[in-house]
């Protein structure tokens, strides 16, 4: 019987005996209690759909410094969630691209913006001071709505080009929180060169575009978000910001952000409540000191669960420090699938690694098992990481209109890669083909 009045809209079965979770649970309205260990079928689903979205913003973006186009994204808004590979790209529409500063002004070399920036950043000697493509913003469709029982508005946000160039020798530098927090919380701090890149009003050209990018990436998203939620005002809505990396620490940024100064809230209808905004969050780094975390948890609309890889250096091994309200263990370690060294530390950071585990049957208590019931992620990440990650035994021909190696499969050095849509021989376990 179809959900009518106000009864929660569950989200659709996986698998026979499962029994469908309302989204509002999958979105952390009840901190997800009950779902992580085991992990819930519909929630691993939702995980991995979000950790595709996230993945776009990576295999979109042309990290190609030689490319006359580097920094931008390679597709158009219509055409990158189904190039990018993702599942479902049918349920939903990007409506807006993000730029972001490249080279923060006023910044010493020896700064965090200035590390975070290399990071995140491709450069063109020729072109200083230009904007990259930094994620961009969708809307379910009504395929989608059917689907996950509500209009969810997306904020994708890329992360680490280079990880080689992850500040880890940079002394954290902190700068007040209050432009996020909407000045309720004066003593609370995030690292400065997140902050940066997320604030900074630079007005330099993007080669591609015949304007000037003069507003700071947080104005943008802004202004688009306030723009769907006032379109969508009559209906049952949320707001999903997600990313990997650096860009799990912008997405926790302009989650708390978005909240702080009613972002979720109809401009035209002040009194509505506000809509739900979560988090989800892959291996991010340190974002913020205490009292930034105290202020992120006493948002009632507000929740945001991070996924974090047992081997994966990045997220802070203080765990205290996680900004999250809600922590998600994994340990690609444990599956058999992975072909992970002992010091392979940027492939336990790499997305695509992450997807992986997800695709099995696991936990904290379980091995890890992968089911052909489970119809989510598509063998893309294990082609993208080709023989460098994954353990194959059989050897599968594809073909693909991507035109080079996306950032994430960069990770992996030389390997199989596909080229225009000619057929390239690419290792893919046989039993992961049955997608």
């Amino acid at each position: 019987m179809a959900p009518t009045g106000n009864a929660p809209v569950s989200s659709p079965k996986l698998g026979a005996g499962s029994i469908p979770v309302p989204w509002e649970e999958l979105q952390g309205s009840c901190s997800w209690e009950g779902l992580l260990d085991p992990l819930d079928a519909d929630l691993r689903a939702s995980l991995i759909a979000y950790g595709e979205l996230a993945e776009a913003a990576y295999d979109g973006f042309d990290a190609d410094e030689k490319s006359p186009h580097a920094g931008s994204c390679m597709y158009t808004q219509a055409g990158l969630l189904a190039a990018s590979g993702v599942s479902h790209p049918e349920y939903y529409t990007v409506t807006k691209f993000l730029q972001a500063t490249s080279e923060p002004r006023g910044q010493s070399p020896e700064s965090e913006s200035t590390a975070i920036g290399k990071a995140l950043f491709v450069q063109q000697p020729e072109k200083p001071g230009r904007t990259n493509w930094i994620g961009y913003v969708a809307v379910a469709t009504d395929d989608g709505v059917k689907a996950l029982g509500r209009r969810d508005i997306v904020v994708a946000w890329r992360g680490t080009v280079n990880i080689l160039e992850y500040p880890k020798d940079v002394e954290f530098q902190y700068k007040s929180a209050a432009q996020v927090l909407a000045g309720d919380f004066p003593d609370a701090k995030v690292r400065s060169g997140i902050l940066d890149v997320y604030t900074t009003n630079n007005p330099v050209e993007n080669h591609i575009m015949p304007m000037i990018v003069r507003n700071s990436a947080r104005d943008q998203v802004l202004a688009e978000v306030r723009k769907q939620v006032e379109a969508y005002k009559e209906e049952k809505t949320s707001i999903t910001v997600t990313g990997h990396s650096l860009g799990a620490s912008l997405a926790t940024l302009n989650a708390v952000d978005i909240v702080a100064h009613g972002y979720n809230v109809p401009g035209s209808r002040p009194e509505q409540t506000p809509c739900p905004v979560t988090a989800i969050l892959f291996a991010s780094p340190h974002v913020g000191d205490e009292n930034f975390k105290s202020a992120f948890a006493s948002f009632p609309a507000l929740r945001a669960l991070h996924v974090r890889n047992a081997g994966d250096k990045v997220p802070p091994a203080n765990e205290n420090m996680d900004v999250a309200t809600v922590v998600l263990h994994i340990d690609t370690d444990r599956s058999p699938y992975l072909n992970l060294r002992p010091n392979d530390d940027v492939t336990r950071h790499n997305l695509e690694c992450y997807l992986h585990y997800g695709r099995a049957q696991m936990c904290r208590r379980l091995p890890c098992v992968p089911t052909a019931k489970y119809r989510g992620r598509r063998h893309r990440s294990i082609r993208t990481a080709a023989t460098k990650m994954v353990v194959g035994v059989k050897m599968a021909v594809g073909t693909s209109r991507l035109c080079r190696r996306s950032p994430s499969a960069q990770f992996f050095g030389t390997g199989p890669v596909w080229v225009g849509s000619r057929p390239v021989p690419t290792v893919i376990p046989a039993r992961f083909l049955f997608f």
